[in-house]
């Protein structure tokens, strides 16, 4: 049964004349007076609930609305814990950039990968005369890229903005297992009989 998002009216909020009644168990009561059918909850010590409002007959039920609202904030936080944040980290280039850096640069940006984040590669040129080298830039972005190949993939290949140069790049999507070829099954199907037959022996 669907049940509104929005917050429910229960008991005397609910201001219908008549309503569609559901119990605790999920039978159908059919359409009551409200107060009968708040009556009828109250006798069980339970709440009149009305689950969905903008129905042609409102549709109530009646449950312990106490718990309803825990079990429903229990749920939410779970399903808050398994959402996954994707930030997007930053990682900056010198144009003469050492062997030592570079490396430090790489460690960074696997750490940042493996954590499920994606990562933008910038190269930024402060100089007019390393502006007129800019090939420089992009070879240097190409050996990164490189260098991050076996735990990345580019999502979004070097493009020139002003005097930068940037490059996204994300974790690799896992891949389905691949289903056994067919000769991978005629050798198990022939390990299989193998087997019997040194059983039957």
């Amino acid at each position: 049964m669907f049940i509104s998002t929005k917050e429910l009216s229960i008991n005397n909020q609910i201001r219908a004349a008549q309503i569609r009644v559901i119990d605790e168990a999920g039978n159908q009561l059919g359409v009551l007076k409200t107060k009968d059918a708040l009556d009828i909850a109250l006798d069980k010590g339970l709440d009149l609930v009305e689950i969905a409002p903008a129905a042609e007959i409102p549709v109530c039920r009646i449950m312990d609305y106490g718990k309803y609202k825990f079990d429903k904030s229990k749920k939410d936080k779970e399903a808050r814990k398994k959402q996954t944040v994707v930030e997007t980290k930053e990682i900056q280039l010198s144009w003469k950039i050492d062997t030592h850096d570079f490396n430090t640069k790489l460690t960074h940006t696997r750490r940042f990968i493996e954590a499920g984040n994606k990562v933008k590669i910038c190269l930024e040129f402060n100089k007019g005369r390393e502006m007129a080298h800019m090939e420089l830039g992009y070879q240097l972005i190409e050996r990164f890229e490189q260098a991050c190949m076996d735990f990345s993939i580019v999502e979004k290949k070097p493009v020139r903005e002003g005097r930068r140069i940037t490059m996204f790049i994300g974790p690799k999507k896992l891949k389905d297992e691949k289903k056994p070829t067919k000769a991978a099954d005629t050798e198990n199907a022939a390990n299989t009989e193998s087997t019997s037959e040194t059983a039957e022996a």
